[in-house]
């Protein structure tokens, strides 16, 4: 099953004033996983229906390899879809699911049942062949809607918030199984979730969207670590954000001062374009922050706090400190100098200067 390309150009969809979608372009490569990422009303379901033929755009194209299929009907496309309720037969056993899509394309009977043969292998299914939809679980259930869009091969392969409906244990589980299943078909797959947890485990790339746009696109690595907008690090993400006052640069640095604590010089990543001056944002993630009840060296920042709350999250600890910044969260993983430190207790938060993300404040 060989992937094909995918390429979004100009896509827009308007429902009266509302702009759904508002000039999107994407080039997928072969056998690539992206992404769609964004809260409702982002535009991404509507960017993905419009792919998959069931919503027509005002404008743009949508090319798969190299035929546009903006004026194809959903059925000519030849697009595997899953969607967050399955759309399974429930009158229908599992095999008969599954091999509904070859019957329609008038298969013979040796191919179907060979093809879903094949699928049902792939996706650990053997044993329920002839078990009814509404005996399985809601995880086999997605397995199912996952085998049938794909055993007649599709080329691309649209993904609308599958796992949705399922508990995290199960989805953390099925997150793995898709990534699986989609590497050994090769097939291209476009994901829609608003779970950023679940976007950064699964893609290649990652579109954020917001107001029918992309926002940024990139790899999960970048998005997280160099988010352009303080919009994307702050939905893709945990962050503490300080309103700062830009000061000049320091080497590849600036130095910062913060609105609740301008006598604290802090640095931070470059701003690049900005006036010394000028008001910012000055992003953190609370991993990147230490806690240590004796001030840390001189190239880190280092601001002296209160802790206020301690919560125990199973492989993390996450603690809410109260310092002249303002409140600073700090997620650490469960040592035993993390799990010493109560409420009440003064402690320094440090982070790297590099690990101060700085945007412009309207950004």
């Amino acid at each position: 099953m060989p992937g094909a390309a995918v390429h979004i150009s100009g896509l827009s969809k308007r429902y009266g004033d509302f702009k759904a979608v508002d000039d999107v372009s994407l080039s997928i490569e072969p056998g690539e996983f992206v992404t769609l990422l964004g809260l409702s009303g982002s535009g991404k379901t509507t960017t993905l229906m419009a792919v998959a033929g069931l919503i027509k755009p005002d404008k743009g194209t949508i090319r798969i390899n190299d035929t546009d299929i903006v004026s194809l009907a959903p059925e000519r496309r030849g697009l595997g879809v899953v969607f967050q309720n399955y759309a399974l037969f429930p009158n229908m056993n599992v095999f008969d699911n599954i091999a509904f899509p070859l019957r329609m394309r008038k298969r013979s009977t040796q191919e179907i049942r060979e093809a879903v043969g094949r699928v049902l292998e792939v996706v650990a299914l053997e044993p329920f062949a002839d078990r009814r939809i509404t005996a399985l679980s809601g995880g086999q259930q997605q397995r199912v809607a996952l085998a049938r869009a794909l055993v007649f091969e599709p080329p691309v392969l649209l993904m609308d918030e599958p796992l949705g409906a399922l508990d995290r244990s199960l989805r953390d589980q099925l997150q793995t199984e898709i990534k699986r299943i989609q590497r050994e078909f090769g097939v291209t797959v476009i994901y829609v979730t608003h779970d950023q947890e679940e976007a950064l485990a699964l893609s290649d790339r990652i579109a954020v969207m917001s107001d029918g746009k992309i926002r940024q696109l990139g790899s999960p690595d970048e998005i997280y670590e160099r988010p352009s907008s303080a919009f994307v690090a702050g939905f893709v993400g945990d962050s503490n954000r300080v309103a700062v006052r830009l000061g000049e640069a320091r080497g590849e640095l600036r130095v910062v001062k913060a609105e609740q604590a301008p006598e604290l010089e802090l640095l931070a990543g470059p701003a690049e374009g900005s006036a010394s001056g000028a008001e910012a944002l000055m992003i953190v993630r609370p991993e990147a922050i230490e806690l240590s009840l004796e001030r840390p060296q001189a190239e880190r920042n280092a601001v002296e706090g209160q802790i206020e709350m301690r919560e125990f999250l199973g492989a993390s600890i996450r603690f809410t400190v109260s310092t002249p910044l303002g409140t600073m969260h700090v997620r650490k993983g469960r040592t035993v100098a993390a799990a010493a430190l109560k409420p009440g207790a003064t402690v320094w938060t440090s982070w790297r200067p590099s690990d101060g993300l700085i945007f412009p404040s309207a950004a």
